[in-house]
């Protein structure tokens, strides 16, 4: 009976022992694949496609006719080169838009203003939260055309392909923006 006891307590601390083990493990694996994610970012960013800064001054004629295939016959488009991008300034539905096209001529995406109530209600919450007495300026939607690779640039910072809302804000001289995602999450972009 004595054995039997010993047994079980012996059976008993093995187990706690191999769990607790397995515990630091996971933990190491965790960190593990945490270096792992961070260190495909920085290579992801390493390998960022370089924007070719389009030559000359003149629209591309690709980029014309990639626009009416992805807008539609739109009215009064006014175009420009801007360094990376042909930018197309048009109103669809009543909306204010801009798209922008690469060097190939194909769609990096779109931008339009928006409202802070536009913004989802957690990241309107955040900015009230954590940028008291800044005021609100001008919000841009971005939107991304994930069927290309090429990077966007805003406010002066290429930035990987996401979807968000880029949001001024200005307190005395501070001017900042910061990036709100589609679920709300809200990140320091740059200061202006």
């Amino acid at each position: 009976m004595k054995k039997l006891a010993v047994l079980s307590f012996v059976l008993l601390f093995a187990s706690a022992v191999m769990q607790s083990q397995a515990q630091v493990v996971q933990k190491e694996s965790v960190k593990e694949t945490k270096k792992e994610v961070k260190t495909e970012k920085k290579e992801l960013k390493n390998e960022r496609k370089a924007l070719r800064k389009l030559e000359g001054n003149k629209v591309s004629i690709m980029a014309k006719n990639h626009f009416y295939t992805d807008f539609g016959n739109v009215p009064n488009v006014k175009w420009k080169r801007v360094d990376t991008y042909d930018e197309a300034a048009f109103v669809k539905g009543g909306k204010k838009m801009k798209a922008f096209y690469d060097a190939d001529g194909n769609l990096v995406g779109t931008t339009s203003p928006k409202t802070f109530a536009d913004l989802p209600a957690k990241g309107q919450q955040e900015i009230k939260a954590k940028y008291k007495g800044y005021t609100v300026g001008p919000i841009l939607f971005y939107n991304d055309n994930e069927t290309n690779e090429t990077d966007m640039i805003l406010y002066g910072l290429q930035f990987d392909d996401t979807d968000g809302y880029f949001v001024e804000l200005t307190k005395g001289n501070d001017k900042i923006v910061v990036q709100v995602d589609p679920l709300g999450y809200v990140n320091f972009f740059k200061k202006l």
